[in-house]
């Protein structure tokens, strides 16, 4: 299904049960819908489940230029509005969780309960140094060109080895990617700045990390982000790098619908 917000037309998917609390999940990037499949199939008995493409990404337009990382939260709150949900759990994943968080400092009173995933709430030096390079990948070689260097970052050596069907359905959701979203989300992620204000977070907040995540959000991060927000915790979920939820799929729901129940 497609609805217009903020001038752009994003790509969304409505599940679940009728009248049951709200779950939205917010992708990050080179991501689409499709990587919360495992966690839609095991909430969808107990939860109303909505799922979107951020611009650029899936069957979402693809502006072009540079993204605004406040136009990626807002949207996610517009998205609501043009629905009618008043309240929503809300989880996100690497940009998506950065975009959760944010919501959950600027708009918390829409919040039933946060998750915050591999993700970060500043730009540092050190990680903004390895975008550029991945822009002027694609340029050259198109998504295709980020496609093995992506799927080593997502996830560890022995997984992808052993789990070939997985990797080939994450491979064409990269593919899916348009350049223009992957630059544009770029370019909104590179701004993020908000550490000092998460300890504004009122909301009931998990934050989840790969233990074997060692770039996009490593457990020591995370642990260091919970700790700035009263009252929430840190789960790091074992045998999992970046994208924990389809790595450890098992571990991650379990941890997820814990949360959420509670």
């Amino acid at each position: 299904m497609i609805v217009e917000v903020n001038g752009i037309k994003l790509h969304y998917t409505v599940e679940g049960s009728a009248g049951a609390p709200w779950v939205t999940f917010v992708t990050g990037m080179a991501n689409d819908t499709t990587l919360w499949d495992g966690q839609a199939a095991v909430l969808a008995g107990e939860f109303q489940i909505l799922r979107f493409d951020l611009p650029g990404h899936g069957g979402s337009d693809a502006p072009g230029g540079d993204y605004r990382f406040a136009d990626l939260v807002s949207n996610v709150v517009a998205l609501w509005d043009a629905l009618g949900i008043e309240k929503s759990s809300l989880a996100g994943l690497g940009l998506g969780g950065s975009i959760a968080l944010a919501v959950g400092i600027r708009h918390g009173e829409r919040l039933i309960k946060l998750v915050a995933c591999c993700c970060r709430a500043e730009m540092t030096e050190k990680f903004a140094a390895i975008w550029p390079g991945m822009i002027e990948t694609v340029k050259k070689l198109g998504m295709e060109g980020m496609v093995e260097p992506t799927v080593e970052r997502w996830f560890t050596e022995d997984f992808r080895a052993n789990n070939p069907e997985m990797m080939d359905k994450v491979r064409k959701m990269i593919r899916r990617t348009n350049p223009l979203g992957y630059y544009g989300c770029i370019a909104a992620f590179l701004t993020i700045d908000f550490l000092h204000q998460i300890s504004e977070i009122k909301t009931p907040t998990l934050f989840v990390s790969g233990a074997e995540d060692h770039l996009g959000g490593p457990p020591e991060l995370m642990r260091g982000l919970a700790d700035r927000v009263p009252g929430s915790r840190h789960v790091s979920i074992p045998d999992a790098a970046h994208i924990c939820n389809l790595q450890n799929e098992t571990e991650y729901n379990r941890v997820l619908l814990e949360f959420l129940r509670g």
